[in-house]
């Protein structure tokens, strides 16, 4: 398309939802409570494993960083997409690129994340003798920085990349929230190279860490199978049947997303996928999480208790 003499547009109209006017207050009023929960739920299951030193071990650790990502994540789309229920407010350009890279940076590092705690379930699982030498605290934070890092890195690189891109025809982003998706179907300058970047990278990031997830649980699997204790055998199923669930759940429609070819989806499947790893999964984590956990559920006993 020739954009020699052409406006470029720097406010854009988030379209949200397509829904019926008497859905509106309903629909805000499931939002909103789904947003509230998701906030209490994460950030109190971070208050619960800073204020309790027995939970001071990597799986925690790995576990509060987790509940941070999903609370961080809902709030970069959740308020905004409160608020279009009422008012289809404009948003420009930059902050556009703000709140994507906020959502990319988040979405990222929760693939390192739950790679990350795969390996240490295997660790603890399959080599338990070895776990206090291998997973040390130490070790534990400065993989947590170097996840974090990555995500910030990986996040920057598609804003950077999204920046040469120019808009010009429409302003219309029939989405929820400013995704990358979204604003490669309205540009006016041609995103094969960004939409190649995309699936280059997301998808070399979400294939190494779905295979370092299968892997480590495929043995994990083994180990249980060889031993006899029942109890040791419900107590680890239970815990990776956790992960399991969380991993199966939030990489489903990641892939679709990220990795299908972006021409196969329509604006209505491309917001189902985004609504459920925004906002479902989230809300999710700490229910899967903590109600099966055993150590988790104590700790939230013993601080109820001293707060009667």
């Amino acid at each position: 398309m020739d954009t020699k003499n052409a406006t470029f547009l720097t406010k854009f109209v988030l379209t949200g939802f397509e829904y019926q006017t008497e859905w509106q207050i309903p629909l805000f009023l499931v939002f909103l409570g789904i947003y509230l929960i998701t906030i209490v739920g994460n950030l109190g299951l971070i208050v619960l494993i800073y204020n309790d030193p027995h939970l001071y071990i990597p799986m925690y650790l790995f576990l509060g960083s987790l509940a941070f990502v999903d609370a961080w994540i809902s709030s970069t789309v959740t308020p905004k997409m409160l608020v279009n229920f009422f008012v289809k407010g404009k948003i420009s350009l930059y902050e556009c690129m703000i709140q994507f890279l906020s959502f990319a940076f988040s979405a990222t590092t929760e693939c390192f994340l739950l790679a990350a705690m795969a390996y240490d379930r295997y660790v603890a699982i399959c080599k338990p003798l070895l776990y206090p030498v291998i997973m040390t605290n130490r070790l534990c934070i400065r993989l947590l920085a170097s996840l974090f890092v990555g995500g910030l890195i990986h996040s920057t690189f598609h804003v950077l990349f999204l920046f040469r891109l120019t808009f010009c025809n429409s302003n219309i982003i029939h989405h929820f929230y400013c995704d990358i998706m979204p604003l490669f179907r309205i540009s006016c300058t041609d995103p094969s190279i960004n939409v190649l970047m995309v699936f280059i990278s997301s998808g070399s990031i979400q294939v190494f860490t779905i295979v370092t997830v299968l892997v480590s649980y495929t043995l994990v699997l083994f180990t249980i199978l060889k031993r006899k204790s029942v109890r040791g055998m419900r107590k680890a199923f239970s815990t990776c049947g956790a992960h399991l669930l969380s991993v199966s759940l939030y990489y489903g429609p990641l892939l679709f997303m990220y990795v299908h070819p972006g021409s196969a989806q329509g604006d209505d499947q491309d917001t189902m996928d985004s609504l459920f790893y925004t906002v479902i999964i989230p809300l999710l984590n700490p229910i899967i999480y903590s109600l099966r956990n055993k150590k988790v559920t104590d700790s939230l006993a013993k601080m109820l208790k001293r707060n009667v």
